[in-house]
């Protein structure tokens, strides 16, 4: 059974950056995708960040995000991060760490059965 924890969000001002954590406990295998994902008001959570875990790295992102983002892996640590830079207002909302096991890729519109319990990002102008 794999546990997700985010580590704690915050508040910055526009243009400041963030780096939230995400450590998984439990064996994670390979060809595991792991994410962050951010709630749209009406639909279902927008995934933001994607990184294929043991599956060559391979990272994706929402056009939102693109440049500013950087999902990556520490290996050792089974733990991924999401550098957040040049934030702006509209980045604010609740960020959930995700992870689908034995996955056959790691694209968007998937569905993701291991969630974290969310960590609040605020960005104020």
């Amino acid at each position: 059974q794999v546990q997700l924890a985010e580590s704690e969000g915050g508040s910055v001002q526009a243009g400041g950056s963030l780096t939230l954590s995400c450590a998984a406990s439990g064996y994670i295998s390979r060809g595991t995708c792991m994410g962050w994902l951010r709630q749209i008001p009406g639909k279902d959570p927008e995934q933001v960040a994607l990184i294929y875990i043991y599956g060559g790295g391979t990272t994706q992102y929402a056009d939102s995000v693109k440049d500013r983002f950087t999902v990556s892996q520490d290996n050792a640590e089974n733990t991924i991060h999401l550098q957040m830079n040049n934030l702006l207002p509209e980045d604010t909302d609740m960020y959930y760490c995700a992870a689908d096991l034995f996955a056959y890729d790691c694209s968007f519109g998937r569905t993701f059965g291991y969630w974290g319990q969310g960590t609040q990002v605020t960005v104020s102008s």
